[in-house]
């Protein structure tokens, strides 16, 4: 039976609304990446495995491959379908996926891989590919070397708690993989571009730890960044700024 960490079952559940709000979509080159590296496109078909609010779901399904996804928390999964009716999306797991053996040419974890970076979920993915089938895994990534994103980086340290984070390096640990070829990684530059307030303030109360907390941490912690953002002379006075991020991108292929 798999289970979900308590950050993320409560603070995505609380949080749907405020993620898809205030998540960053991904840079241009990962339109490139999909299809030369990954593979995908018209015939082939691809599971995005821990979908969230479906962030990802317009670059899948612009390759023109098959499409589906699976997200365990419920109001992540509703704002999906929602947002994407046309996709197929099931309340399974990275530890159970609901797919055939040797069924997808591509699984895709978007922002979702740390989560579940085990042997177990690592197994079902293998099963659930075909032979010389592709795991792309992609995150988006604060740049710290920006002194005012350091900066929030130090607000919100105090409550990452036993959070799983990409930035841990933990899920590196399972690579290389038994079944699995060498990982590929590329980086490519990105901004979110917007109101500070959205993306900003709201990405950081949509992070699932930061949006399981009382109602009242959340705003003084908000308070908080806003002050940050009235002091930093990147983002005073500005009715639209850039956050900037690396996009971090990985693949391997399944032996066999």
């Amino acid at each position: 039976m798999s289970t979900i960490h308590q950050a993320a079952q409560l603070g995505f559940s609380a949080g749907a609304q405020a993620y898809a709000r205030g998540r960053p979509d991904y840079p241009e080159e990962v339109a490139g990446w999909l299809a030369s590296v990954i593979g995908l496109a018209p015939g082939k078909r691809a599971l995005d495995l821990g979908a969230g609010t479906g962030k990802f779901l317009p670059l899948l399904l612009a390759t023109g491959a098959e499409v589906a996804a699976v997200e365990p928390v419920a109001a992540m999964r509703d704002h999906l379908v929602a947002a994407h009716p046309a996709v197929t999306a099931f309340a399974g797991s990275a530890e159970a996926i609901p797919f055939a053996d040797a069924s997808l040419d591509a699984v895709l974890c978007a922002q979702s891989f740390h989560w579940f970076a085990n042997p177990r979920a690592l197994a079902e993915i293998r099963r659930a590919l075909k032979p010389g089938g592709a795991l792309g895994l992609i995150w988006n990534v604060r740049d710290e070397s920006v002194p005012w994103v350091a900066g929030l980086s130090a607000l919100i340290a105090p409550y990452e708690g036993d959070a799983p984070r990409y930035g841990s390096g933990e899920w590196r640990r399972l690579f290389p993989a038994a079944g699995f070829g060498p990982l590929g990684e590329r980086h490519f530059p990105h901004s979110h571009v917007g109101p500070p307030e959205r993306v900003i303030v709201e990405r950081t109360l949509s992070t699932s730890f930061i949006a399981a907390l009382p109602a009242e941490t959340q705003e003084a912690l908000a308070k908080s960044i806003r002050a940050l953002i009235a002091v930093s002379p990147e983002l005073a006075g500005n009715d639209v700024v850039a956050y900037p991020y690396e996009t971090a991108a990985f693949d391997c292929r399944k032996i066999g």
